[in-house]
């Protein structure tokens, strides 16, 4: 099997730039475009007078700001990697509450045919609690996913 665009997410981490890697390499492969996804949750205004002592002075905007900043700072080095691979590569950060759905609208709305992720590992107790947004993409997409470990 061939494919044509790859869509490979990254939060940044260690495990998550090992699947960027992965797709960018398996992109160069096939011959395939490649879209190295960032998805950001979306602002939630203090719900309790007691939280604006977290979040002090953040405002949406700034809130904007800054999240649009981690994703440059997260998605640059993936967009070098896949470049040095000599794979056509495009970058694209997305709002989404849960960023598993934020994976599966970005690959139907670029057409890709394949997914390409990181498992963290978590088990027992922590990935129960934590969920997996891996897992739920699996559980969810009718693209094929390659999972990174």
């Amino acid at each position: 099997m061939s494919f044509r665009h790859l869509l490979a997410c990254t939060d940044g981490s260690p495990r998550a730039r090992k699947a960027v890697a992965s797709a960018a390499k398996l992109a160069a492969a096939c011959g395939a475009k490649l879209t190295v996804l960032y998805v950001i949750p979306p602002y939630v205004l203090p719900a309790y007078g007691e939280a604006a002592q977290y979040l002090p002075g953040v405002t949406a905007h700034l809130y904007k700001q800054r999240a649009d900043a981690l994703s440059r700072k997260v998605l640059a080095p993936a967009a070098r990697l896949a470049h040095a691979s000599g794979v056509d590569c495009e970058t694209l950060a997305v709002n989404a509450a849960e960023p598993w759905t934020g994976v599966l609208h970005a690959a139907h709305r670029r057409k890709c045919d394949l997914i390409v992720m990181a498992s963290h590992g978590r088990r027992g107790i922590a990935g129960a609690l934590l969920g997996s947004e891996t897992r739920k993409v699996l559980t969810h997409s009718r693209i094929p996913v390659l999972v990174v470990r």
